[in-house]
Order: structure tokens, then sequence, then C-alpha cells
């Protein structure tokens, strides 16, 4: 069984008498990669800078490694943080950059060589010692601050959207790189990000987070396929999140139709939010269908075709590798094991229509002419 090394109990903060969290309680274990996800604001970044000492709680305790540490200056814990803007030392080059810490802990220089040598070589960076961090390129400078913050040997590396000032095929390389670092040098990872795919891809269990609230801890897996509730189904990829009633356990009614599903433990005829995902449905023809619909969309992304189709007014996002024509009625088959049954909430009526995605879309492919009129006038 895993150990625990940070424990955040019931911590709350404030700016400015604005909550920023709300009485968070979060456990990470040892030599575990953990991702914080959510929009701006939600509260990731301040909860990671209370850990790392940057901010102190109004209320609550962080705990490392069993031991209170919510009056421990950072310098005094064994925690290094990635930021976004890498902050590197423009008049030091790499050896000196990566050496610092090492420097301000007065170690000799023989065992200064030896790390500094061994981390550059775990980024490969190694032949690259006196170069100016300024000649680097944003991949080798993110190398150079991962370098950095490594070489002393933390147990908790806190990274605060590390990824966010590259490109996306650097980013995507980068997310390779950092979960194979984590996984060889068995530290404790804890990132932040608003990106889903990111967090979905590297983690080994995902923290979702709205308004200074922990929404769902669970693996990728979890997250993705039983969300807790309609935020967390929104905002992990795309749902479509319908209206239905719960007739008793593994029987829905949606859209004025009876649909089995794998769910229980709710309350007979209890009002529910039914979520599916745009690729568990499939497309047939429309008289065979007992969900029955006008494909007002087409969006073409490469391996698979996306398609508004309009419910009765409600709007479905269907992803599918069969075409299509726009304006062609169409029926869905939806088996019993791709229908996910959640409890009603806050959230409940704020998300799964897919009508401002039209709407984009349309504003999104107008004519050039247009365009160029209305600029003109």
């Amino acid at each position: 069984m895993s150990k625990e090394l940070i424990r955040l109990a019931d911590v709350t903060m404030a700016y400015d008498g604005e909550p920023v969290l709300r009485s968070i309680c979060l456990d990470v274990n040892d030599r575990e990669f953990v991702t914080l996800l959510g929009p701006s604001g939600c509260g990731k970044t301040t909860t990671l800078r209370i850990i790392g000492g940057f901010e102190t709680p109004l209320s609550g305790d962080v705990f490392f490694d069993g031991v209170r540490i919510n009056d421990l200056p950072p310098y005094k814990r064994k925690v290094n943080t990635i930021f976004q803007r890498y902050a590197l030392f423009p008049h030091l080059n790499v050896f000196e950059n990566v050496a610092f810490g090492l420097r301000v802990q007065k170690l000799d220089e023989a065992e200064i060589r030896s790390r500094v040598f061994d981390v550059l070589e775990l980024v490969n960076l190694r032949g690259y010692e006196r170069r100016s961090v300024n000649a680097l390129s944003g991949g080798q400078q993110q190398r150079v601050a991962i370098a950095r913050a490594l070489v002393c040997r933390p147990r908790l590396l806190l990274l605060d959207e590390p990824l966010g000032a590259l490109d996306l095929r650097l980013r995507k390389d980068m997310q390779v790189e950092l979960k194979r670092l984590q996984q060889q040098l068995e530290i404790t990872f804890l990132y932040v990000t608003h990106d889903q795919e990111e967090a979905l891809s590297m983690s080994d269990r995902v923290v979702v987070m709205d308004k200074g609230v922990i929404q769902q801890v669970g693996t990728p897996e979890d997250i993705y396929n039983e969300p807790k509730n309609a935020f967390v189904a929104d905002f992990i990829g795309e749902s479509n999140i319908i209206d239905g009633v719960m007739l008793r356990d593994r029987l829905v009614e949606f859209c004025g139709r009876r649909f089995e599903c794998l769910d229980a433990g709710f309350a007979p005829n209890e009002p529910v939010d039914v979520v599916i995902r745009p690729e568990d449905i499939d497309l047939i023809p429309y008289e065979a269908g007992f969900i029955r619909g006008t494909v007002t969309n087409i969006t073409f992304k490469g391996v698979h075709y996306e398609f508004i189709v309009d419910v009765a007014g409600f709007k479905w996002l269907v992803q599918s590798t069969d075409y299509r024509e726009l304006g062609s009625d169409v029926g869905f088959v939806i088996n019993p094991e791709d229908i996910h049954i959640m409890k009603k909430s806050e959230y409940s009526g704020l998300f799964g229509d897919y009508s401002s995605f039209s709407q984009e879309y349309d504003e999104d492919t107008e004519p050039a002419a247009e365009d160029s009129d209305e600029k003109q006038s």
C-alpha cells in the first residue's frame, strides 16, 4: 500500500474576502503523479502554492510525511516548484543555472559537478553545460528548469502549468518525458493544468476542481467513464447530458423512451442527469432509431466526423467514422454500458446541449465576403 506524503485537511483560502479554496481535503501518496485540473480561478494554483509554502491558508492544516508544515518556510520544505515561466537566470549558463540550488546548500564542487552532470544526462541536455540559456529553445529551457528542480532531490515536485508556453508537438513530447522522469526517479509529482488531455495522459490520479471545491478525485479512467456531476462530465471530454428519470435500478427514461443501463442505487422515479459520450452513439437509419434527429452541422476531424444532430430542439454531439449528409435524418443506437447516470447537482442544466457549439460553428464558417463587408462598414 502506498504511503501518504501530502495531506490537506480542511484548507481554506481567500483573497480580499473572496473565497478561493473552500475546506479542501486531499491526500497525495509517495511516488504518485497527481494532477489538479480545472478552469482558471478554480483554486488549483493556490493549492499548489500553499503546499510549496508560498501562501499560508486562512484555516486548515498541511501535512508533509505526517508532520504539520503550515509555518515551515519554502526553503525548509523538501519540495521544489516549476512554474510556467521558468525563471532561469539569464546571466548564468546551463550548468550554473542547474547548480544554483546546490551552491546555496554549500556542497563541495565535486559533488555539484557530479549531480549536475547526472541530471543533465537525465533530461537529455548533456553537452549543453556551457550554453547560454538565452540561446536555447523553449523546450530546452524547460528541461533546464526541470533539471534545476530535480538536482536538489526533492521528495515532491510541484509543476504549475509548465508546458503552457510550448507549441503543441513539443508539449506532447514533454508530457511523455515528464512521465518517464517521474517513474524513473520515483518521486511525487503534483501537476497543475487546465488541459484535460494532458491530465488524462500523464496522471495516476486526477483532482477536478471548480469554484474552490474538489468536484471529483479518481483515476483518469474513473474520471472519464464515471463523472460525478455535469461539470466533471462536461470538463473532461465532450458529453451529451440529458434530463432523465431513473424509473428503477438499471432502467432510465429520457427523450420519451426507456433504456436499460447499468446504474443502480437511485430512488424510484428520481430525476437524474444522463451522460452519453459522443463516441458511444451509433448512427443508424432514421426509422430504426429509438432516438431520431436531423444533422445540422458536420465537422471533419481527420479520424472521424463530428455531427450536431437536432433531436426535438436538443442538439446532440455525435462522433462517427460513417459520413451522413447535412440535413439528413438519422437514428441513434445507444448500448446500456454507454449510458451513465448522475445525481442532480448545482451544475444540472448548464452543460450537455450543443446549441452553442452549432452557433459558434455557423459563425466560424460565414463566407469571407461577408467578413470583408463587415470590416468596411
